[in-house]
């Protein structure tokens, strides 16, 4: 099969393409292996809204809930099997990816119960618990940068797990997020695990900030308020690169541990589909092209970048100062930034609850359901 030159022009410049979905049907059907035969999909990322939203269509896993509901499992337990399953499988597809990039790419993940985004120490147990059943080194395990999130980031890369650090909005936080990831490295190297085999992204979010920014400045209105709609996200996506650069390219602190092998974090831009029409839907992409990122597309967006897109090189290296002045921009019309990001993160946690608890819903129907025939 023939790779599609526009997203091999930007795994050429590197970013990793990863597919920001699976379901069972992707699986089975080959879809998923066609996407990496023809679209350069080297990595795959799931969360709460992406699986209730698999397992609602179709009837591709009623024989497995079946199966659990004739052995009296209850609905957590089957929520975990049929889900830490899908992705046991997509690991397995991905291994040539993983081996052939030495563990960077052919990546999965999956994310904690969103019900625990809150709490550090469930948060770690259950981190360590998917890692165990899921029992593939290509995983990464999803934890929600929240406050009480970033102590059990440390604690479970201190453990040698892999982690893809999710719900990423603002730069602040996501120094943390790297302060985090490096003492986990530190924790795992004096517990004597090879730090060359843990990796990790920071899933940056990218059109939601747009979204929430460009409502505030319609209320505002004024021509320099409309000037700067459609500018945010970019901005603050670079602006994480900056600190990116700080922390793995010069920072001495991750030199001294790359010395024992460690690997840097890479950002990744998650959240990439373009939501405002009147903006181009290849936005999040091609303006996003910098060395070791990961751009995870839903599958809209990379049709629509392979189709379209025009990759041009990095557009993302030395745009600190402009983008930095667009948020001084913003600032200084009233926004508050803090409220923003705050916003945006209680939003977030509470969209994949909501899906969380639906799955959870629809599941322990079918049980019943399925209990009863």
């Amino acid at each position: 099969m023939t790779q599609n030159e526009n997203l091999v022009a930007l795994s050429e410049a590197g970013v990793s393409v990863w597919l920001d979905d699976l379901s069972r049907e992707r699986i089975k059907s080959g879809n998923l292996k066609q996407l990496i035969d023809t679209k350069s999909v080297v990595g795959v990322t799931t969360n709460p809204s992406i699986f209730q939203a698999a397992l609602s269509k179709g009837d591709a896993y009623d024989e497995q809930v079946n199966k659990l509901a004739g052995e009296g499992a209850d609905v957590d337990t089957t929520i975990r099997t049929v889900t830490t399953d899908d992705v046991r499988d997509a690991c397995d597809i991905f291994l040539p990816q993983y081996e052939a990039s030495a563990g960077v790419d052919g990546r999965v993940s999956i994310e904690v119960d969103p019900r625990v985004a809150h709490d550090a120490d469930v948060t770690y147990s259950q981190a360590v618990e998917l890692w165990k059943i899921v029992d593939r080194p290509n995983l990464l395990i999803k934890i929600p940068a929240t406050e009480e999130g970033i102590p059990a980031i440390a604690k479970v890369i201190g453990e040698g797990i892999s982690v893809n650090v999710t719900l990423i909005f603002s730069v602040e936080r996501y120094e943390l997020v790297m302060n985090a990831y490096l003492e986990g490295l530190e924790k795992a190297r004096a517990a004597g695990h090879d730090v060359s085999n843990i990796h990790s992204v920071a899933s940056f979010f990218v059109s939601r900030v747009d979204t929430e920014i460009d409502k505030r400045l319609d209320a505002i209105g004024t021509p320099e308020a409309v000037e700067l709609k459609g500018k945010a996200a970019l901005a603050n996506a670079r602006l994480a690169y900056v600190a990116y650069q700080q922390v793995f390219e010069v920072g001495p602190r991750f030199h001294e541990l790359a010395g024992s092998g460690a690997r840097p974090q890479r950002p990744l831009w998650a959240s990439t589909g373009v939501k405002d029409p009147n903006l181009p839907d290849t936005l999040y992409v091609t303006e996003l092209v910098s060395p070791n990122t990961v751009n995870t597309m839903p599958e809209k967006t990379m049709d629509a970048v392979a189709d379209h897109g025009e990759i041009t090189g990095d557009t993302v290296s030395g745009k600190g100062p402009e983008s930095q002045e667009i948020f001084d921009k913003i600032a200084a019309l009233g926004i508050d930034l803090t409220d923003v990001f705050l916003v945006l993160e209680n939003e977030g946690v509470e969209k994949f609850e909501g899906a969380w608890t639906e799955l959870l819903e629809a599941t322990d129907q079918q049980l019943k359901a399925s209990s009863k025939g």
